[in-house]
Parts: C-alpha cells; structure tokens; sequence
C-alpha cells in the first residue's frame, strides 16, 4: 500500500486507535494503543518510548549493570519511529491498524541497542557487498490447554497438553485441533504472515509451523510477530503456547531454525547455487559458510540467549551440539540444501525458538557477511552420519556463561555488529547468569533436602 493508502485506513478506522510495538533485546513486543490523531502526528517524523524496555529484563527486573539506561539516567523517553513500511492489520483485532517501531538515539540515528535497527545495519551491508538476503524462519513450539492463571497456580507443573503422546507429522491431531490449526493458518495469513507449512511435531502439543520466505527485515518482522501472534490466537482458543527452548529433559526441545540465502540485487539469481560444483555450492556459498562456523562460538548467545537455551543443545534431541556441516544432514549446526537453483539455501540448525528473530537473523547473516568480506575457505569437510560424534571441530559451549566469555572478547562479533551493541547485549545476557545463579531450583530439592 502507499503511504497515502495506510494513513486514510487509519483515518476511516471506526476505532479511531492504532496498535504499535517495539522489540526488545529479549525479542519481546512491547507496545501500546495510541489515537488515530495522535498516530497521524507522528507518523512522518519521531515519537517517543520509555527506554526502559531496554533497561530490564523478560521479567520487568531492571538491570543493574548496563551503561543504556537505569536509575543513573532516571529512565528517560527515547526517539523512537513507527516504521509505516511494517503497517498490518490485526484479524482478531477487527481489522486494527498495527505498525513495528524502532529507537533511534540522541542524534537522530540509528540506536545500538536497538533489535531491528541492528538487522537493517546488517542488512545494509549485504546490500552494500551487491546481495539481497532472504530468510524464512520455523518455529517450534508446545501448547497446554491452559490459562496464564491456571498454569501459574499449577507452578508450571503438571500442565496439559493440547494432545497426547508422541505423534509427529499427525492427520489425526491436525483433525482434533481443527478451528485452532485453521485459525493460525488463516489469521497468521491475513495478519502478513504467510505459512509454508503447518504440523505435529514429535511431542505432547507441539507444532511446527514454517513462515514463507521474505527479503530481509520483513522477513524479521514476520518472525517476530509470528510469536506473539501464536499466543494471541492460542489465548482465544483456551490455548497457551510457549516458545521456550527445553519444557522437559525427557523431551525434545524447540528449534528456530533460520534458512537464508544471498540473491543478486535484482533478487533474481540465487548466489549459493552453482550447477559446476559437485555438491552445488558456489564460492560465495562455501565462504558464507565458512564464515558461519568460524564465527558460531563467537556469537552463540545471539542464537541461544538464555538459561534455558543451553538445556536444549544436547546429544540425541534433534538440536545440534558440535561445529559441524552437512548437505541435508539434521545432525549438524549447519545443514545445506542445495536441491535446485530456487532451493538453494543454508539453515541454521543452532538457533532457538527462544531466541531474538532479529538478533538470530543478523548473527547469521553477518558471519556469513564475514566469511565472504575475509575471503575464507571452507576447509571444514561435510558430516556425513551422525553430527553427535563429530568432534573434529570442536563443540558449542555448553553453558550460557561459557558462550558469553567468548562473545565479550570477541573481535569478530565487534567487528560485526558494533563494539557498543555487543558491551549491551552481553551485560543482558551476563544478569540473565547471575538471576539463574540465586535460584534454588526443584532439582536442587529432589536431589539434596532428605541425604545431605
């Protein structure tokens, strides 16, 4: 739609209101309704938003170890922009007008805290090096016919699943939960976030679903929003759905694998494919590769941010746990398919359904950017079997705090996204250590309060 076209739908609204939302560090939507007139205010200029939402944390903790913001700085308003380019309209919501804002800082530019700025900056620098990237991203995640007030009495415990039992790719769970499969398919749909595909996966309500491929931010912007949408839609069906990385030991945990790709500037020709090399990748494929794995030790708490994250990557539950690569191979950190010239692509098999969409975007492709910029070689040969046994190359660090002492000092990941962002991302992430270390957990019970 044009610019002119977006501003008289929010005109003739009968609610008169507008629905906007900013991502933070966490990839949570934090927004809020404003008027019409206010909307129609701003809209070509700046607005503003509390930059607390990048002061604390999922948990509305405020940090107390970050240079952004905090009590030092009385948590001011910050510059923010409605991007109108993000403009949906939200199905449940009759039809709403909703826009995605950014923060920008005390000059007016782009902020280096900021999730979707840090994508565009990565972004612009593909398509300074002549490329136009493409993601689509799929989610896994369980759902528990519960209410946010059921499972908080029930301590998280005990919860019931939308269905039974381990039964991946199902006719028949599709068929049980039908009005809730059409309603995500659909609406998903008709809010700008069109599916590829939607199933069972292995597990007691879980689903897969796989967003339909997109050029750069709005392919962020679609993942982002297809998380929070999931939840909208699961809590008018009685439904809650978690994007959590590991619910249970005993079961798998959920991926937020991202599939990518380099196409010329016209968008036209796939850069990965070459029909001379035998295993179809071009030099350009092998050295975003190459950059990727190089780089994947360096920036893993952009693909698997939290506690939790880490209990996923284990041996054996579809998550992969070594520096590895492989054509077709769902063992490996990064799986290649290159079937055809339109197929062509890399999934990054790492990334968590808890992790920040455009963080995990902008990890991939600037270490893919990076490999191509050093010119690297894809020394590393393919896995083939099993990527659990692997070790040729090393593993992925195990724990949130391992992955963060890399990043810290990582020239690569400064190189990538900024010095500055990466001082703020990591105090986040290194909180996020400190809160689990305090927490006496159930484990910690069963374990030690009747022999010690």
């Amino acid at each position: 739609m044009t610019t002119k076209a977006i501003l008289d739908y929010v005109r003739s609204h009968p609610s008169g209101k507008v629905k906007i939302a900013y991502a933070d560090i966490d990839g949570i939507l934090r927004g809020k309704y404003i008027s019409a007139g206010k909307f129609l205010a701003v809209a070509d200029g700046t607005t503003t938003f509390c930059d607390v939402v990048f002061g604390w944390d999922a948990n509305d903790v405020v940090y107390d170890n970050i240079r952004y913001t905090g009590w030092h700085s009385g948590y001011p308003d910050a510059t923010t922009r409605i991007d109108l380019a993000s403009f949906r309209k939200i199905p449940w919501e009759n039809d709403l007008p909703f826009f995605l804002g950014e923060f920008l800082d005390k000059d007016g530019k782009p902020s280096s805290v900021c999730p979707r700025q840090l994508f565009k900056k990565v972004i612009h620098d593909a398509h300074k090096a002549g490329f136009e990237p493409m993601f689509a991203q799929e989610f896994e995640w369980f759902n528990f016919t519960e209410t946010p007030a059921s499972a908080r009495e029930k301590n998280y415990k005990n919860l019931t699943p939308l269905s039974p039992g381990m039964f991946g790719y199902s006719v028949l769970r599709s068929t049980l939960n039908q009005p809730y499969f059409k309603d995500l398919f659909e609406e998903l749909g008709k809010f700008g976030i069109p599916l590829e595909g939607l199933h069972t996966e292995t597990g007691p309500g879980v689903l897969e679903a796989a967003i339909h491929k997109a050029p750069g931010i709005e392919a962020g912007d679609r993942a982002i929003l297809f998380k929070t949408g999931v939840k909208e839609i699961a809590y008018r069906h009685g439904v809650m759905a978690t994007f959590m990385a590991k619910i249970s030991e005993h079961l798998p945990g959920c991926g937020g694998h991202v599939h990518q790709c380099l196409m010329d500037r016209k968008g036209t020709k796939n850069q990965f494919y070459s029909s001379s090399d035998k295993l179809h990748m071009s030099e350009i494929m092998k050295q975003y590769l190459a950059g990727q794995l190089y780089c994947l030790p360096h920036i893993l708490p952009m693909y698997a941010p939290t506690i939790n994250s880490y209990k996923r990557l284990v041996e054996g539950a579809w998550a992969p746990t070594t520096l590895t690569w492989g054509s077709d191979n769902r063992t490996v950190a990064i799986r290649t398919i290159t079937s055809s010239a339109a197929a062509c692509r890399l999934e990054t098999r790492v990334i968590g359904a808890d992790a920040n969409p455009y963080l995990a975007m902008a990890a991939a492709l600037g270490s893919g950017l990076y490999g191509i910029r050093k010119k690297m070689k894809l020394k590393q040969l393919p896995t083939k079997g099993n990527g659990y046994t692997d070790f040729s190359n090393g593993t992925l660090p195990r724990t949130l705090e391992e992955s963060l002492s890399r990043m810290k000092e990582s020239l690569p990941a400064k190189e990538i996204f900024g010095a500055d962002f990466v001082d703020h991302f990591v105090r986040t992430r290194e909180w996020e250590w400190r809160q689990h270390l305090k927490s006496v957990t159930d484990w910690e019970y069963e374990r030690y309060f009747e022999i010690i």
